[in-house]
C-alpha cells in the first residue's frame, strides 16, 4: 500500500499534467479576454414578439396567460392576440387572472375561432355582454385570485406560454413594474398575479416598454424563469390603473358606509393593537380606510400589515407609522406602486402567497379584518360580486371568498339598492361567497350580523351600531322598488363558478334579451 507522502505525491503529479493538457495557454488560442457581450443587443433571449411565439413551441389547442396589473390600461392582451391571429393560430385556451373593458378587441377573436375558452376571474364591458349573452361554445371558467394560483400551482392550469407584460425588463428576463430609469413609460407596481404564471409556465416571454441595462435589481421576476424578451412600444397605460371600482367615491351613501363599516370594525372586538387588515375595491370599502385612521391614532393603535391591493390611503397610513408592513398582490394606483419601489417596508406577494388555500404560508390565513363590497346579498348571507342583478356579466370574484374564509372578520359594505335594483334579496343570481364566511352586512338602513356570531352581534349593539335582521333589510328593498321580475335565463351554460378549493360551486346561464 502506498504511503500517505506517496499517494499525495502521485495527486499532484496528476494536476500538473491536467493543467498543461487542458489549461495550457495553446488550448485557450483565440480567446480574447478583453471581450464582453453586449447584452443590448446580442443576449440570446432579446426577441421580436413574432420570433418569441415561433421559439416558444406554441400550438394550436395550446393555453397562453396574461396578467391584468395594468386593468382598464392593459396592452398586452389585445397586442399579442393580435398577432396570434395573424399568425394563424386557432382553438386556444386564455387564461387571464382578469379581463376588463379595454379586451373588446378579443371579441373577434372568438369569432375567428382563435380563442375558443377563457378561464379568469371576472369579465367586464363588452366582452362581458357577449359572453353572457352565449357567443361562445365553451363556459368561461371563473376562479378567485387564490383559486387561480391553486390551479396553476397543481396543474389544473397548464400554461404553455406565458406572456407577462413588465415596466421595466433586461435583456436578459429580470422584470418587475416599475423603473429606476429615466425612461419609464408604464408603472403597474407589483407583479403578483403574474409571479405564479412566470414559475409554472413551460415558457415565459417578458414584454417591457422599457429594457434597461443588467441587472436590473430588484427584481420581481427572475431571469432563470424567462426565456425571451420582446420590447415594444408601450405595455399599458399608468393613468388607468386605478379606475373604475379602485377609484375614490364622493357619493354621500358610500361615505355613509365607509363611517358605519368603521364603527363596526372598531367595536368588533379585532379593533386591538397589532391587528392586520384588507379592503376590497369599491369605493365604500376603500374608504373605510380613511375613517379607521382617527381611531387609530386616538387609541394609539397600529397595524402589523395591510394585505391585498394596496391604495394610497393605506400607503398614507403606513408612512404615519400606524401600519407596519404593506404586503401589496396588485397595486391599486400610482402612489402604491411608487411605494412598492422605494420602501422596504412595503413587501410584494405572488398570488399564492397572497390567498391561496393550499398555502400554508399565504398571508389571508393571518388576516384579522377584510372589508369587502357586494353586487348582491342574500338572507343567508352568500355574495354575490360577478353577476349583475340583470343577469350581466359585470365584475370579478377577485380575493373575495378567499378573504371572508379566512380572516377573523369578514365584512361586507352592501347599499339597500342601487338605482330601482334591489341589493338585499332572497337568492343571489351567482354564488361567489359562501353565507358560512360572511359575519357583518352593512347597508344604509342597518347593519345585519350572520346569527353564527351572536357574540359580535352583542359587541355592536353596546355599542349603539343599527343591529338588524337580514331578512328586514331584504323587506326594505322589496318596498322601495317592488318585487323583482324573474330574469330571462336560457338553458346555455356561459360560466363556470369554481371555489377556491377546485370544485364547482355555481353555473351562470345566458340572458336572453
Amino acid at each position: 500500500m502506498s504511503s500517505i507522502k506517496e499517494r499525495a505525491a502521485e495527486i499532484r503529479q496528476q494536476a500538473e499534467t491536467l493543467n498543461k493538457d487542458v489549461y495550457a495557454p495553446e488550448k485557450a488560442e483565440g480567446k480574447n479576454p478583453e471581450f464582453r457581450m453586449d447584452l443590448q443587443s446580442k443576449s440570446p433571449k432579446l426577441t421580436t414578439l413574432d420570433e418569441a411565439i415561433r421559439r416558444s413551441g406554441l400550438r394550436d389547442g395550446m393555453t397562453i396567460s396574461f396578467h391584468h396589473h395594468f386593468r382598464g390600461g392593459d396592452k398586452v392582451v389585445n397586442m399579442v392576440v393580435d398577432k396570434l391571429a395573424e399568425m394563424g393560430f386557432k382553438d386556444l385556451h386564455l387564461a387571464a387572472s382578469s379581463l376588463s373593458d379595454v379586451h373588446a378587441p378579443l371579441i373577434q377573436h372568438i369569432r375567428n375561432g382563435v380563442i375558443t375558452s377563457i378561464s379568469t376571474s371576472g369579465l367586464r364591458g363588452e366582452l362581458a355582454n357577449e359572453i353572457s349573452r352565449g357567443l361562445m361554445e365553451k363556459p368561461v371558467v371563473f376562479r378567485s385570485h387564490g383559486g387561480r394560483g391553486s390551479a396553476i400551482a397543481n396543474g389544473d392550469i397548464h400554461i404553455d406560454v406565458a406572456f407577462l407584460g413588465a415596466s421595466s425588463s433586461d435583456p436578459l428576463g429580470n422584470a418587475c413594474g416599475y423603473s429606476r430609469s429615466e425612461n419609464a413609460k408604464s408603472i403597474c407596481g407589483s407583479l403578483g398575479y403574474a409571479l405564479p404564471d412566470a414559475q409554472y409556465a413551460d415558457k415565459v416571454i417578458i414584454l417591457t416598454d422599457d429594457l434597461v441595462a443588467y441587472p436590473n435589481t430588484p427584481n420581481s421576476i427572475s431571469e432563470r424563469q424567462v426565456d425571451y424578451v420582446v420590447e415594444v412600444d408601450s405595455v399599458g397605460d399608468s393613468s388607468k390603473i386605478s379606475a373604475g371600482a379602485i377609484r375614490d367615491s364622493k357619493n354621500p351613501r358610500d361615505i355613509l358606509l365607509a363611517q358605519t363599516a368603521a364603527k363596526v370594525v372598531i367595536n368588533s372586538g379585532y379593533f386591538n393593537d397589532g391587528f392586520s387588515m384588507q379592503t376590497g375595491t369599491g369605493g365604500a370599502s376603500l374608504a373605510v380606510v380613511k375613517y379607521l385612521r382617527q381611531s387609530m391614532i386616538d387609541r394609539g393603535i397600529k397595524a402589523s400589515f395591510a394585505l391585498g391591493g394596496i391604495t394610497a390611503h393605506m400607503v398614507k397610513l403606513h408612512e404615519e407609522g400606524l401600519i407596519d408592513r404593506l404586503i401589496d398582490v396588485q397595486s391599486f394606483d400610482k402612489v402604491a406602486a411608487e411605494s412598492l419601489k422605494n420602501d422596504m417596508m412595503h413587501k410584494e406577494v405572488s398570488a399564492n402567497e397572497y390567498a391561496s388555500a393550499d398555502e400554508p404560508g399565504s398571508a389571508v390565513h393571518y388576516l384579522d379584518v377584510v372589508i369587502l363590497s357586494a353586487l348582491e346579498a342574500d338572507t343567508d348571507f352568500n355574495v354575490n360580486v360577478l353577476v349583475g342583478s340583470d343577469g350581466i356579466i359585470r365584475g370579478a370574484i377577485g380575493g373575495h371568498p378567499d378573504t371572508a374564509a379566512d380572516s377573523a372578520l369578514s365584512v361586507i359594505v352592501c347599499p339597500l339598492v342601487r338605482g330601482r335594483i334591489p341589493c338585499i334579496v332572497d337568492e343571489v343570481t351567482t354564488l361567489i361567497t359562501p353565507g358560512n364566511t360572511v359575519d357583518v352586512i352593512v347597508t344604509e338602513y342597518g347593519v345585519a350580523v350572520n346569527p353564527r356570531r351572536p357574540e359580535l352581534a352583542e359587541r355592536l349593539r353596546n355599542a349603539g351600531i343599527n343591529v338588524v335582521d337580514i331578512k328586514s333589510l331584504r323587506d326594505k328593498a322589496q318596498s322601495i322598488v317592488g318585487e323583482a321580475s324573474e330574469l330571462p335565463f336560457g338553458d346555455k351554460v356561459v360560466g363556470v363558478v369554481m371555489n377556491r378549493d377546485g370544485f364547482v360551486m355555481d353555473v351562470i346561464r345566458n340572458i336572453v334579451d
